[in-house]
Order: C-alpha cells, then structure tokens, then sequence
C-alpha cells in the first residue's frame, strides 16, 4: 500500500510512478499551492451555484440572456486580443490525447493546430496525468519519440515549434478534483493542476521559440466562471513575470447557459481570449442533463437523428460564429465523429463525404476552422475550409449580423425531427458500457463502429436512456421503454462482450447502471467513476507509452 507523503503543504496519495518527480518539482508544488490557496473557494462557491441553476432549470425556469449584462451585449466598441502568434490561421485543427504514438501522428498531420487534450480524451489515471505532462515537456526538448511492438519507429518530421501545429492543451473541467493531490485533506481542482503544471514548465520556453501557452477551456456554464480562469491566468503570469495577456484560450461553448453568454464570456477573458469552440457533444449532453425530466418537449431521438442541421443546433452554432466574429474573436467549428477506415473502402467513402459535408457547412456559415479527429481528415477539412477562405487566415471579418439573437431558437428541441428506436437503445448501452470499460484500463479516446467516441458521447448515451426511461417515451414499435426492459438489453449486452484477461467490464456494467438506470442522476458520469474505481495498481514499466 503507498504511503502518502506531503511536499510543501501538498498531499501525494498516488503510488509513485515513473518520472513523476520531474514534474513534481518543490518549485512547481509552490506555483500549485498558490493557485489552490488564490482560487479554490472561488471555484468551489461556483460549483455550488451550478447545482442551484441546474435546479432552477428542471424546476421550470429556462435558461435566458442576462439583464445584468445587457451593457456588454449592446457595447460595440470592445474587442478581445489581438490574435496570438500561430493562432491566425486555425482552419484545421486536430484533436487527441498527449500520449506519444497520438500526439506524434497529430504533430506529423499537417494540421494548423493540435489540441493536445488532458480532459475528454484522457482517462485521468495518475501515470496519464504525469504522462501527459512529460509528453509536453519532450515536444520542447525534441524527445518525442515511439517504437511500436512491431518495430516501426516514429518520429517528429521536424523540431521547429513554427513548423509543427501550434500546441493549444486542454486541461481537465472545472468540475473534476485531482484526488490524488491533496491540501488538508481535500482533493485539488484538476483543471489548476494540469493548467498549472504545464504552464509552470513550459511557458516561457513556448514563448521563446515564438509560440505562447495556449489553453481550450472545457464546460464552463457562465461569464463567471470565465472570470474565475481570466484571474487565475493574472496570477500565473504575475508569479512567473511574464505579461499579462501572454496566455491565450478559447472557450468550449458546450453547455446550454454558456449560449446564453458567449459575449460575455468573451468580455471576461477579453485580454486573454483567442475565440470559442461550438463542442457540439458536450452541448447535447448538457441540454439533456438540465432539462432531462422537463416533459416530451426536450425527449430527443436516437442520438444519430440529432445532426447539426437541427434548427436548435442551427441556431448555436450561428449565433457563436456571431459573437465572436462581432468582438474580433476565432469561432471554431466542432468535430464530427466519424473516423476514416483503412480497411474497408466503402466505409471510408461514407465516412469522408459526411466529413466534407459537415465541414462546408461550417465553412459557409463563418467558422475559422474546426476539429478532426484523425490524420486522414486533416486534408478533408483543409480542402473545405481552403474553398472558403483562399489566401486568408480566417474570415473574422465576416459578422453575420444577419443573425438572428435568439433565446426561443435555442430551446427549440422540439423540432428534432427523428425516432427512438430499439437499435437506439442497444447502441447507447454498448457504446456506455464500452467506453467506460475503456476508460477504466486508462483510453480516454476508443473507435467503436469507425466512430470517435469520448466521454462526451458517452455521457449523451447513458443520459438519453435515464430520460427515456424517466419520460416513459415511446419506441417507434410503440414500446414504452422501461427500467426493466434497458437492464435486460444491457445485461444481454454484456452477456455478448469477448472478454479478456484485465477487462474492467464488470466495475464498467456497475457505473453504467449507477448513472443511467437508478433515480438519482450523476451530473458526470466520468467523476462518479473517477473517485470510485479509476487507478487499480499499474506497473510503472506501463508508463512508457
């Protein structure tokens, strides 16, 4: 059993692995405390008011554009940032975890920018979260390398920064603890230490070879909570003397409030901000979990009936290409799931014209770039967007003032056109079960039926059966979909898994029916699994992928 050890007022509860103590500097432990003392209770105190809007929400009240700040909203004359260096041109950018065979193919893409993603592509076992750091830091040292089981060898194409995809790392939400570094007992916030960490050791050496630290903020729900990160990034860059405004982040809209203030959020960051990311995923899982025992006009259809097409989906997207382009801000697009196959010809064929198609979409509607997921769409998208934008870096200065500002088109889900079906069924429980069996063996990022799935499917899976099941909807058979009914379909489910030496499926089959088939409903399906199950003894050999 490890004993936990306390290093300048920080509490390592996790089993030590290896290079752990490169990253874990007395120094770095000082610039963690000081974010943990400067910003905790401000944090926790923003997460209870989530709770109380969440309850508000399923209580009746629709989220809306705040009176409060309607002086930003209607203030033309401010603007964020300049843009940063190697964030002009952002029309391509690829995201993925930071472990190394990943994060050199992402490097290697082509892309204009790779997303280097500690939160929802990553299972946050304590020899990733070290690990990821470690990567980060040989992308610097020009140390990254890979030799697979097979023998094949892989390698940066190139070690100048400028010539690689600018790095921009996405840090764990605001919600999620780091339990295995504790002060007094309590677990940190995991966005601090990741954000802290990397910035701590890489910051400078960025700026040096003429990039930046550049951060995606994932699921913040209010201008508040932008807030709470724009003073967080004054004090790091107070503590390491380096400008203010030398940071920049875009900000995940990917929570149904977040609509409802994307110019605030922008305002709030307005010295640090380099734009917002429509993370449609996410975006649907939210609208679910808020209004998810709201009645039938928020049930939605099997998840592959709500595309972007959707008028509600529509109006996001738009009003977000609106909001920043009028502020001078980069609005990136999102990522479709579909992955190309290299084994099956008709299957790629489907899969990269859906790509094409979702990206022209994007592109004619104003975005600035947007998201893959894999190397052999970085051409795809760039063909797409290149259509659009020729020569120019982005199309910022398209404003889109012919947007509509909507609250009522945002909420309108009932005009989702699509059914539930049993197959609809079926598919939530085995990609729930399979991801998190995944997850739970440390792949935060898992292919199943040459689709991408993260945490973020994830969760709309398990949530669209909680609401089903609570909302007694209605099978395009006419069956009413009961509690009953989805624990036998999973337990056949589990019945079919080829089993392995080392699969989690069981503890996976646990956490599934915790958060989709009980009353009571996890706001993240990955922190309930988190604090109960993630990090069973690993050898520290495993570190080195």
């Amino acid at each position: 059993m490890n004993t936990p050890i306390t290093l300048n007022n920080i509490t390592i509860t996790a089993t030590e692995v290896r290079y752990q103590e490169q990253i874990l500097t007395s120094e770095a432990l000082d610039f963690l405390s000081a974010l943990h003392q400067g910003f905790e209770n401000r944090r926790t105190e923003l997460m209870q008011s989530r709770q109380l809007n969440r309850a508000r929400i399923a209580n009746g009240r629709d989220p809306k554009f705040l009176e409060e700040t309607r002086n930003i909203r209607e203030d033309a004359s401010w603007q964020v940032a300049p843009i940063a260096p190697g964030l002009e041109d952002r029309r391509v950018e690829i995201t993925g975890p930071i472990e190394r065979k990943a994060a050199i193919n992402a490097l290697n893409s082509g892309a204009n920018v790779w997303l280097a993603d500690m939160e929802d592509a990553c299972s946050p076992t304590w020899q990733n979260v070290i690990k990821n750091q470690v990567n980060l830091i040989r992308v610097l040292d020009n140390e990254l390398d890979f030799t697979a089981p097979d023998g094949r060898e892989y390698k940066l194409d190139t070690h100048d920064l400028k010539q690689l995809p600018t790095i921009v790392v996405r840090p764990r939400a605001l919600h999620q603890p780091e339990k295995h570094l504790r002060v007094n007992g309590a677990p940190m916030s995991a966005s601090l230490v990741d954000f802290g960490l990397h910035f701590f050791h890489n910051a400078k050496r960025l700026m040096a070879a003429g990039r930046g630290p550049y951060y995606y903020l994932p699921k913040l729900e209010n201008h508040l909570e932008a807030r709470l990160w724009n003073d967080v990034f004054n004090m790091a860059q107070d503590m390491m003397g380096i400008d203010r405004g030398t940071i920049r982040a875009t900000v995940h809209i990917e929570c149904i409030t977040a609509a409802f203030e994307m110019e605030e959020i922008l305002y709030e960051l307005r010295e640090h901000s380099s734009g917002l990311n429509a993370g449609r995923w996410d975006y649907i899982f939210s609208i679910i979990k808020n209004f998810r025992s709201r009645g039938p006009r928020f049930v939605f259809p099997d998840r592959d009936s709500v595309t972007m097409t959707a008028p509600f989906m529509r109006a996001y997207t738009e009003q977000l290409v609106r909001a920043c382009h009028r502020r001078g801000a980069t609005a990136i697009g999102g990522m479709s799931t579909f992955v190309p196959s290299r084994k099956d010809a008709s299957i790629n064929e489907i899969n990269l014209a859906k790509v094409r198609e979702d990206k022209a979409r994007e592109a004619a509607d104003g975005f600035d770039g947007s998201w893959v997921a894999h190397p052999d769409l970085v051409a795809v998208a760039r063909e797409v967007y290149t259509e659009v934008l020729g020569d120019n870096p982005n199309q910022i200065g398209r404003t889109r003032e012919d947007v509509q500002v909507s609250a009522t088109a945002l909420l309108d889900v009932a005009g989702l056109e699509g059914k539930i079906t049993e197959q609809g069924i079926r598919d939530n429980i085995e990609i729930g079960i399979r991801y998190i069996e995944s997850w739970l063996r440390g792949n935060g990022a898992v292919v199943l039926r040459n689709l991408m799935e993260d945490s973020a499917t994830a969760e709309i899976s398990r949530s669209q059966l909680w609401q089903w099941i609570h909302q007694s909807a209605i099978t395009d058979q006419g069956e009413i979909i009961t509690r009953r009914w989805v624990q036998e379909l999973a337990e056949e489910t589990m019945d079919r898994m080829e089993r392995f030496e080392g699969d989690r499926f069981e503890s996976a089959m646990e956490i599934f029916e915790a958060c989709a088939l009980r009353d009571d409903f996890p706001t993240f399906m990955t922190r309930n699994a988190y604090l109960r199950y993630l990090d069973m003894p690993v050898p520290v050999l495993e570190m080195a992928g």
